[in-house]
Order: structure tokens, then sequence, then C-alpha cells
């Protein structure tokens, strides 16, 4: 099924799209913070994603993509560093309004530094391996960046991360066990949720936090202009 891919990606925003419009949260008012963030945190995550197809990291199954690529890239692959995000800044706005309180907010810090020292341990012990080293370097940097020089307080981030786990899975989920997406498991630690690596959820958390990140900047920005 060569749309295979193309349809994951619709069926992962549509409905934050169609919820957009809810009067509640009234999503769709905040797209135009969104899409900046989207652009900067997309060319980040495409360079990598390029040079992890050159290296070997992944492939992806010719069965399922149409065959439009870009930089060795398909065009689903793509689409995809637009679309995920989207749907997980969705999650995060419905988070904060229906739940006003920051939960999190007490062991924020404690989770970022606990992170931070996963992903040095990671890097000591898998130096060798090309998706592990990014995955965790990455992460230490915008954790490092957001908790200690931007002064954040992720707990609401990391509230919205957790519900966002459960899409993760199932998209993730679908792409690794058809397969869509191929890993060589020499360039990871070989260890897999199911069929998702281990790497992938702070490969995502990091896309995500970029895109949080950036989505609060511009929205601040904007406030304070007016």
């Amino acid at each position: 099924m060569k749309s295979a891919y193309l349809l994951i990606n619709l069926l992962t925003v549509l409905f934050p799209v169609i919820l957009s419009f809810d009067k509640r949260v009234q999503f769709y008012k905040s797209w135009k913070y969104i899409f900046p963030g989207l652009f900067i945190s997309g060319l980040v995550f495409l360079v990598w994603d390029h040079l992890f197809t050159v290296l070997d990291v992944w492939s992806f199954n010719p069965e399922y993509v149409l065959g439009i690529y870009i930089l060795q890239l398909p065009i689903e692959e793509i689409l995809f560093f637009i679309t995920v995000p989207f749907a997980c800044i969705f999650i995060y706005e419905c988070l904060n309004y229906y739940i006003p309180k920051d939960l999190l907010h007490r062991v924020s810090r404690a989770i970022s530094i606990m992170l931070i020292v996963l992903s040095a341990i990671c890097l000591l012990m898998f130096y060798d391996r090309v998706y592990t080293l990014i995955s965790f370097s990455l992460l230490s940097v915008v954790l490092i960046y957001a908790e200690f020089m931007h002064k954040a307080n992720l707990g609401r981030f990391y509230l919205a991360y957790l519900v966002s786990l459960i899409p993760f899975y199932i998209v993730n989920g679908v792409l690794t066990s058809v397969p869509i997406v191929l890993y060589n498991d020499a360039e990871n630690m070989s260890i897999r949720v199911g069929t998702i690596p281990f790497e992938d959820h702070f490969y995502s958390m990091s896309m995500l936090l970029m895109n949080i990140l950036l989505f609060e900047y511009f929205r601040k920005k904007r406030q304070l202009s007016k």
C-alpha cells in the first residue's frame, strides 16, 4: 500500500485540526505561533534525518511510500515533522486548558536532571552507535538550555509528553512493526519497546520540547508586541 505512510500522517493530524475549532480551547487561534517553530525545528531534524538515512541508521520500505523523495527522504517523512509536532502541541494546549494546575511543577527539575544523567550514561556506554549518540546528545543540549539557561519550568511539557506517548506508541508501533521505517540495530542500543527502538522515545522528546519552546517564544513575542 503505497499510501500507507501518507495515511498515517493524515490520521495523525486529522483530529487536532478538526478539534482546533472547539469553542473552549480555540486552538486554531494559536496556529500562527506554531508554524514558525515547525519550520525551524523541521530544518534541524531534517538535517539529522538525512544524515541518518545516508549513514544507514534507518531506511524506508518502498512498498509503503509514494516514491517522491527530497534529500533521499520520502515526502511522508518530511510531513512527519509537521504533523506529529502539530498534534503534540494540540495535546499540550488542551491539557493547559483543562488542567490549569501545573501538576509536575515541583518535580520538573528533578525529572530534567534524571534525564540528563540518563543521557550521559547512555552516551558513555553507546558512544559508537550513531542513533544513540545523536538522540541523547540532542536531548541533553535541549534540556540543559531549557532548564538551566532559559529557566523554563517544564512541568507542563512533561505532562504533555506523557499523554503524547499514547499516540506515539500507536503511530511508531505501526511504522516499526509493518515495517515502514526499518532501523539498523548496529547503530542503536538494540533495545526495543515492542518494535520501537528505545532511542525513539528521547528523539521524540527532543523534537517536541524544541517545538513547544519555540511555540511559547513566538506566542510571548506576539503578546509583548501588542
